[in-house]
Protein backbone atom coordinates (compact mmCIF):
# COMPACT_ATOMS: atom_id res chain seq x y z
CA UNK A 1 0.00 0.00 0.00
CA UNK A 2 1.31 3.23 -1.33
CA UNK A 3 0.15 6.87 -0.67
CA UNK A 4 1.02 10.27 0.75
CA UNK A 5 0.82 11.23 4.20
CA UNK A 6 -2.78 10.94 5.84
CA UNK A 7 -4.18 8.58 2.51
CA UNK A 8 -5.16 6.47 4.85
CA UNK A 9 -2.65 3.45 3.53
CA UNK A 10 -2.31 2.07 6.58
CA UNK A 11 -6.46 1.81 7.49
CA UNK A 12 -6.20 -0.42 4.66
CA UNK A 13 -3.53 -2.46 4.62
CA UNK A 14 -4.84 -3.15 8.09
CA UNK A 15 -8.60 -3.81 6.80
CA UNK A 16 -6.96 -6.23 4.26
CA UNK A 17 -4.71 -7.84 6.75
CA UNK A 18 -7.36 -8.94 9.25
CA UNK A 19 -9.44 -9.97 5.89
CA UNK A 20 -7.13 -12.02 4.54
CA UNK A 21 -5.48 -12.84 7.57
CA UNK A 22 -2.15 -11.51 6.51
CA UNK A 23 0.77 -9.68 9.39
CA UNK A 24 0.19 -5.81 8.93
CA UNK A 25 3.95 -4.27 8.10
CA UNK A 26 3.15 -0.40 8.97
CA UNK A 27 7.30 1.10 8.02
CA UNK A 28 6.78 3.97 9.61
CA UNK A 29 5.39 2.90 12.91
CA UNK A 30 7.84 0.07 12.73
CA UNK A 31 11.03 2.44 12.18
CA UNK A 32 9.16 5.08 15.12
CA UNK A 33 9.84 1.79 17.38
CA UNK A 34 13.41 1.57 16.19
CA UNK A 35 14.67 5.40 16.97
CA UNK A 36 12.54 5.15 20.08
CA UNK A 37 13.64 1.99 21.30
CA UNK A 38 15.19 2.67 24.87
CA UNK A 39 17.25 0.10 24.81
CA UNK A 40 18.94 1.33 22.09
CA UNK A 41 18.73 5.34 22.79
CA UNK A 42 22.62 5.84 23.60
CA UNK A 43 23.20 4.31 20.14
CA UNK A 44 25.09 7.09 18.07
CA UNK A 45 23.12 5.32 14.77
CA UNK A 46 19.69 5.47 16.39
CA UNK A 47 20.16 9.02 17.20
CA UNK A 48 21.52 10.20 14.00
CA UNK A 49 18.13 8.30 12.27
CA UNK A 50 15.99 9.36 15.10
CA UNK A 51 16.83 13.07 13.86
CA UNK A 52 15.88 12.11 10.57
CA UNK A 53 12.57 11.07 11.60
CA UNK A 54 11.79 13.59 13.62
CA UNK A 55 12.30 16.34 11.00
CA UNK A 56 10.17 14.58 8.42
CA UNK A 57 12.62 12.88 5.79
CA UNK A 58 13.03 9.49 4.96
CA UNK A 59 15.36 7.51 7.92
CA UNK A 60 18.28 6.53 5.89
CA UNK A 61 17.59 3.55 2.95
CA UNK A 62 20.84 1.61 3.68
CA UNK A 63 19.59 1.37 7.35
CA UNK A 64 15.90 0.97 6.97
CA UNK A 65 16.50 -1.59 4.28
CA UNK A 66 18.82 -3.93 7.04
CA UNK A 67 15.90 -3.68 9.14
CA UNK A 68 12.84 -4.65 7.06
CA UNK A 69 14.38 -7.20 5.66
CA UNK A 70 15.17 -9.04 8.77
CA UNK A 71 11.88 -8.57 9.85
CA UNK A 72 10.42 -9.88 6.68
CA UNK A 73 12.26 -12.71 6.82
CA UNK A 74 10.82 -13.48 10.37
CA UNK A 75 7.70 -13.09 9.31
CA UNK A 76 8.16 -15.31 6.29
CA UNK A 77 9.75 -18.02 8.24
CA UNK A 78 6.45 -18.63 10.51
CA UNK A 79 4.69 -18.99 7.39
CA UNK A 80 2.80 -15.77 7.08
CA UNK A 81 2.23 -13.38 4.01
CA UNK A 82 2.70 -9.65 4.42
CA UNK A 83 0.57 -6.43 3.79
CA UNK A 84 3.07 -3.37 3.75
CA UNK A 85 1.96 0.04 4.51
CA UNK A 86 4.30 2.31 2.90
CA UNK A 87 7.48 0.11 2.08
CA UNK A 88 9.56 0.45 0.22
CA UNK A 89 9.98 4.21 0.15
CA UNK A 90 13.05 4.57 -1.94
CA UNK A 91 15.08 3.15 -4.89
CA UNK A 92 17.43 1.67 -2.95
CA UNK A 93 15.82 0.04 -0.52
CA UNK A 94 13.33 -1.29 -3.35
CA UNK A 95 16.14 -2.75 -5.32
CA UNK A 96 16.64 -4.90 -2.40
CA UNK A 97 13.43 -5.59 -1.05
CA UNK A 98 11.32 -6.50 -4.05
CA UNK A 99 13.79 -9.21 -5.29
CA UNK A 100 13.55 -10.74 -1.52
CA UNK A 101 9.93 -10.47 -1.61
CA UNK A 102 9.75 -12.42 -4.98
CA UNK A 103 12.11 -15.35 -3.79
CA UNK A 104 10.21 -15.49 -0.61
CA UNK A 105 6.64 -15.43 -1.88
CA UNK A 106 6.60 -15.39 -6.01
CA UNK A 107 6.06 -12.68 -8.35
CA UNK A 108 2.55 -13.64 -8.83
CA UNK A 109 1.80 -13.26 -5.16
CA UNK A 110 2.64 -9.24 -5.18
CA UNK A 111 0.21 -6.58 -5.52
CA UNK A 112 0.60 -3.17 -5.80
CA UNK A 113 -1.71 -0.06 -4.67
CA UNK A 114 -1.22 3.96 -4.59
CA UNK A 115 -3.94 5.40 -2.55
CA UNK A 116 -3.81 9.00 -3.58
CA UNK A 117 -5.21 12.39 -2.20
CA UNK A 118 -3.74 15.95 -3.01
CA UNK A 119 -1.63 18.00 -0.97
CA UNK A 120 -4.41 20.27 0.48
CA UNK A 121 -6.12 17.01 2.16
CA UNK A 122 -2.96 15.51 2.80
CA UNK A 123 -2.09 17.91 4.90
CA UNK A 124 -5.28 18.84 6.58
CA UNK A 125 -5.92 14.71 7.69
CA UNK A 126 -2.50 15.28 9.32
CA UNK A 127 -3.12 18.00 10.84
CA UNK A 128 -5.80 16.82 13.13
CA UNK A 129 -4.78 13.20 13.51
CA UNK A 130 -5.28 11.53 16.62
CA UNK A 131 -3.73 7.89 17.20
CA UNK A 132 -4.77 5.65 20.19
CA UNK A 133 -1.85 5.28 22.62
CA UNK A 134 -2.53 1.74 23.14
CA UNK A 135 -4.17 -0.11 19.95
CA UNK A 136 -2.71 2.51 17.67
CA UNK A 137 -5.96 2.96 15.88
CA UNK A 138 -6.43 6.40 14.36
CA UNK A 139 -9.33 8.55 14.70
CA UNK A 140 -11.52 9.36 11.80
CA UNK A 141 -12.62 12.86 13.02
CA UNK A 142 -15.09 12.97 9.52
CA UNK A 143 -17.02 9.66 11.43
CA UNK A 144 -16.40 10.46 15.31
CA UNK A 145 -19.12 13.20 16.61
CA UNK A 146 -17.30 14.23 19.33
CA UNK A 147 -15.52 17.55 18.71
CA UNK A 148 -12.89 17.09 21.84
CA UNK A 149 -12.63 13.08 21.95
CA UNK A 150 -11.04 11.61 24.79
CA UNK A 151 -11.25 7.89 24.17
CA UNK A 152 -10.93 5.83 21.63
CA UNK A 153 -14.06 4.03 20.40
CA UNK A 154 -12.21 0.82 19.14
CA UNK A 155 -10.33 -0.13 22.87
CA UNK A 156 -11.40 3.63 24.98
CA UNK A 157 -7.64 4.09 25.46
CA UNK A 158 -6.60 7.70 25.44
CA UNK A 159 -5.46 9.71 22.36
CA UNK A 160 -1.75 11.38 21.32
CA UNK A 161 -0.82 13.49 18.85
CA UNK A 162 2.11 12.20 16.61
CA UNK A 163 5.80 14.15 16.46
CA UNK A 164 5.38 13.56 12.69
CA UNK A 165 2.00 15.44 12.22
CA UNK A 166 2.72 19.49 12.19
CA UNK A 167 2.05 21.05 9.01
CA UNK A 168 5.71 21.87 8.42
CA UNK A 169 6.99 18.55 8.96
CA UNK A 170 3.96 17.34 6.70
CA UNK A 171 5.70 19.48 3.90
CA UNK A 172 8.79 17.62 3.97
CA UNK A 173 7.02 14.07 4.52
CA UNK A 174 5.07 15.07 1.10
CA UNK A 175 8.18 16.15 -0.88
CA UNK A 176 10.04 12.99 -0.07
CA UNK A 177 6.90 11.06 -1.07
CA UNK A 178 6.82 13.11 -4.48
CA UNK A 179 10.73 12.60 -4.84
CA UNK A 180 11.90 9.74 -2.99
CA UNK A 181 9.17 7.18 -3.08
CA UNK A 182 6.99 8.10 -6.17
CA UNK A 183 9.90 7.52 -8.80
CA UNK A 184 9.44 3.30 -7.21
CA UNK A 185 6.42 3.14 -9.23
CA UNK A 186 8.20 3.04 -13.00
CA UNK A 187 10.65 0.51 -11.37
CA UNK A 188 8.21 -1.77 -10.39
CA UNK A 189 6.54 -1.53 -13.90
CA UNK A 190 9.77 -2.54 -15.54
CA UNK A 191 9.61 -5.67 -13.61
CA UNK A 192 6.27 -6.31 -15.00
CA UNK A 193 3.74 -5.18 -11.84
CA UNK A 194 0.39 -3.31 -12.26
CA UNK A 195 -0.26 0.27 -10.32
CA UNK A 196 -3.19 0.11 -9.04
CA UNK A 197 -4.50 3.44 -8.05
CA UNK A 198 -7.14 4.09 -5.53
CA UNK A 199 -9.32 7.26 -4.96
CA UNK A 200 -8.45 8.45 -1.23
CA UNK A 201 -11.32 10.46 -0.75
CA UNK A 202 -14.38 8.19 -0.17
CA UNK A 203 -14.40 7.10 3.27
CA UNK A 204 -12.24 4.07 3.99
CA UNK A 205 -14.90 1.18 3.69
CA UNK A 206 -15.75 1.91 0.02
CA UNK A 207 -11.59 2.38 -0.61
CA UNK A 208 -11.69 -1.24 1.03
CA UNK A 209 -14.32 -2.13 -1.07
CA UNK A 210 -13.16 -1.25 -4.05
CA UNK A 211 -9.40 -2.95 -3.03
CA UNK A 212 -10.70 -6.40 -1.75
CA UNK A 213 -13.11 -6.74 -4.68
CA UNK A 214 -10.16 -6.77 -6.84
CA UNK A 215 -8.40 -9.91 -4.97
CA UNK A 216 -11.98 -11.56 -4.94
CA UNK A 217 -12.22 -11.56 -8.93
Amino acid sequence: MYGPPGSGKTTQARLLGIRLHLFLFDTGRFLEGVVYDPTRAKDPKIIAERKNFESGKLVTPSFVLKEVTRETKTVAKIGLGIVFSGSPRTMFEAKGLIPLLEKLYGKKNINVFEINVDEKESLKRNSKRLVCKVCESPLLTNFYPSKKPKHCPVCGGPFYKRSLDNPEVIKVRLKEYQERTRPIFDYLRKRGYTIHVVDGRPAPFEIFNKIYGGFKK
